[in-house]
Parts: C-alpha cells; sequence; structure tokens
C-alpha cells in the first residue's frame, strides 16, 4: 500500500511539473507570429505636433498588427509587409488607419489628409508610420484622440503611447485596456497661470477635462497608466519570465532566492533608467539576443552545474540587460526630462508588483517539488524546454 501512495506521488508531482512547464512553453509560443495568429503586445505610437498652421498627427503601428488587421494583405504568407504589399493595399491601410483612429476637436471629429505612409524600425521591429495633417487648433479647444484597434479583441494587448507638443510645451498618454480615449485642453499659457504647462491632459472617455482639478486629473492618469503598462510589458514579456523561472528552477536556500530576486531587480532598475534617460544605447538585435542567450546559459547552468552558488552575480549582470530590453517601449515616446521621474518609477512599479506576485506563487510550488524524489529529473526536463525555447530565440533574434 506504501508502494502504491510513493509511486502516486510521483506520477502526481511528475504531471504537476509537467503542467507548469508546458505552461511556460505555450505563453512563449505567442511570441512566434507564424505559430498564432493574434500576438500578445501590439503596439502603437502616436506623436502630435500643433502650430500655428496645422496639426501634424504621425501614428506608427507594428506590421504584424496590420497582417491581423487586413485579410489577404500578406500574399505570399511569410508575415512579413513588404513594400509591394503595402503599395498593392494602400487604400485599404490608409483606410482601416484613419478610421481606427479618430481627432475630435471640440466633440467634433476632423478629417485628416494623409501625406505619407513608410516602413520604420522601433525595437528592432518593423512599423508602419502613417502622417496626418488636420487643421490647426486654437486656445481654449479640447482636442480628444479616439482609438479603436483592438477594441473587441481580449487576445492582444493592445497599447496606443501618446507624445504631443503645443507651443513647446509637451504631454504624454497611454491608451490601453477599456480606456480608449485621450483628451488635452489647450489654454492660453499667459491668461492661465494655474494650468500645468498651458495643458490639462485627461485620460479615459468618462473623464472631462477641468481647469479646478487639472493638475490632479493629470498626475492621477499619468501613474497609473504607467503602471498599467509596466505590469503588461513583464506580463508579456515572456523571455524574462522564462529567464527568472530558470533562475528559481534549482534548489537553493531562501536567502539565496532573495538575493537573486533582489539583485535581478536593482540590475534592471539601474539600467532601465540609464536607457530611457539616454546615457546607455545599445543596438536592439544585441540586446534581445543577449536576453534569449541569457536563458540558454541559466538553463544549461541547471542542468550540468553540481552546485549553484552566488547566482545573483551572473543575475545582476544579465538583469542589466534585460533592464535594456524593458527600456525600449518607454524610449520610443520621447518623453520630456520634466516627466521622466513619474513615468519611470510608476513602469518599473509595475514590473516589481507582477515579478514578486510571479516569484510569490512559484516558491511555495517549487519548495514542494523539491522534496520529492522525482525533483532532480524536473529540473533536467524542464532545463531542457528552457534551453530549446531560450535557443530559438536566440537563433531568430541573430539571423532573423
Amino acid at each position: 500500500m506504501g508502494l502504491f501512495f510513493d509511486k502516486f506521488r510521483y506520477f502526481s508531482t511528475l504531471r504537476l511539473s509537467t503542467i507548469l512547464l508546458l505552461a511556460f512553453a505555450l505563453l512563449s509560443l505567442f511570441s512566434f507570429p507564424s505559430i498564432t495568429s493574434a500576438h500578445a503586445l501590439s503596439a502603437g505610437y502616436t506623436n502630435i505636433t500643433i502650430d500655428q498652421d496645422k496639426t501634424e498627427l504621425v501614428f506608427s503601428i507594428d506590421t504584424l498588427s496590420i497582417l491581423e488587421l487586413i485579410d489577404g494583405i500578406d500574399q505570399n504568407k511569410n508575415w512579413v509587409l513588404e513594400k509591394s504589399e503595402i503599395n498593392n493595399k494602400k487604400n485599404e491601410i490608409e483606410e482601416i488607419i484613419s478610421e481606427g483612429l479618430a481627432l475630435d476637436k471640440n466633440n467634433q471629429e476632423q478629417t485628416p489628409k494623409v501625406e505619407k505612409m513608410k516602413l520604420v524600425k522601433k525595437q528592432n521591429k518593423e512599423f508602419i508610420s502613417i502622417y496626418m495633417t488636420y487643421p490647426t487648433f486654437s486656445p481654449g479647444d479640447t482636442i480628444t484622440l479616439n482609438d479603436g484597434f483592438y477594441v473587441n479583441d481580449t487576445a492582444t494587448n493592445y497599447v496606443n503611447l501618446i507624445s504631443a507638443s503645443y507651443m513647446g510645451t509637451t504631454s504624454e498618454g497611454i491608451i490601453q485596456g477599456k480606456d480608449r480615449s485621450w483628451t488635452m485642453l489647450l489654454t492660453d499659457v499667459q491668461q492661465e497661470q494655474g494650468t500645468d504647462h498651458g495643458q490639462t491632459v485627461t485620460q479615459g472617455s468618462d473623464q472631462g477635462p477641468t481647469k479646478d482639478h487639472s493638475v490632479d486629473t493629470k498626475t492621477t492618469s499619468t501613474w497609473l497608466s504607467f503602471f498599467k503598462l509596466g505590469t503588461l510589458h513583464i506580463l508579456t514579456g515572456y523571455d524574462h519570465l522564462l529567464f527568472l523561472f530558470a533562475l528559481l528552477l534549482r534548489k537553493q536556500t531562501f536567502k539565496q532566492y532573495a538575493a537573486i530576486v533582489t539583485s535581478f531587480t536593482i540590475a534592471h532598475s539601474i539600467s532601465l533608467s540609464l536607457a530611457v534617460l539616454g546615457w546607455v544605447t545599445l543596438p536592439s538585435r544585441f540586446v534581445e539576443a543577449t536576453i534569449a542567450f541569457s536563458i540558454c546559459y541559466v538553463a544549461l547552468e541547471n542542468i550540468f552545474r553540481k552546485q549553484i552558488r552566488h547566482r545573483w552575480g551572473i543575475t545582476f549582470l544579465f538583469g542589466l540587460i534585460h533592464g535594456l530590453g524593458f527600456a525600449s517601449i518607454l524610449k520610443e515616446m520621447a518623453i520630456p526630462k520634466s516627466h521622466l521621474a513619474v513615468a519611470l518609477i510608476n513602469f518599473n512599479l509595475g514590473i516589481e508588483t507582477v515579478q514578486l506576485a510571479i516569484v510569490l506563487l512559484l516558491l511555495p510550488l517549487l519548495m514542494f517539488i523539491q522534496k520529492q524524489k522525482s525533483y532532480s529529473k524536473v529540473v533536467r526536463s524542464g532545463s531542457v524546454i528552457i534551453t530549446i525555447l531560450g535557443g530559438i530565440w536566440l537563433v531568430e533574434r541573430i539571423f532573423f
């Protein structure tokens, strides 16, 4: 009878471990567009420049989103948007973007004039940028940007990162989740000394601009938006999560686990800040490839190294590279230095909140598995799977 329960416990533990590993593997599949029709993080960037003569809006969206949104545009089925395919579907691209984005003046939608469209590189990814012009705006006007992309698609975590410039002042905002609009009230700086740099910024379709609460409204919406962006960025950063999982998989003391998590946090916080400030810049292809290499290195260390000591050191070194990966999405916003502190702190807080929650959930499960006889097999098989996934990413990021 005792032998039966021992075997039952063995297979239960092995099954539980396999489920855990498969969950991470399935999450990782979202990084490959050829395997899944919807990708985890669809990013758009909107830059609005208002001067005395006109209003220019430049909207950039990753080409994979265009491939998803327009049926038949990928004629050769290679999941790459090529110039010939853009030319063939130019009118449809212009139509879907002009319909997906709406710029309102005092609650009246404005008609854009499409100037040009081109492919650009951001974060080592292909984006398509469309340049549109609108009539100019005046002090007292309320500008609202409404975004309808992926509004009913829960499978894609779409974000639109907004940067607006008016009379030498700038503001930024993030459209994500259920918040599908962003509003800016233009005021005369000389007349309205109580406003924040001549602007009142609100976010969310149910919020209206009010002069009396302009600073409070802007501050609240800004910190919450960047916090949510940080949580989303780590949740869809499957390579970062897999690296963290590989670090924790081998049996270690609680003190060692704490040192690993702390060193990773400090390292990526440092490099994230330096990168967004523009003090450290490395090619995005090198950063992404090194992140993939870090996953393979730690997984292979789990397999071949008999004892794991001082892992916090290698975690710190690789954490610096992971921080540069975290920074990529913020760097494209060109946030002014006067606003960087709020953006950085709350973006990082969002990352740390999710990371800590994952660690707190994983550790009890890992400690339970570590007590079982099958633990060494779980570590080996799990590390093999992690090495394969990291290796695929490494090859993809170096050669494709």
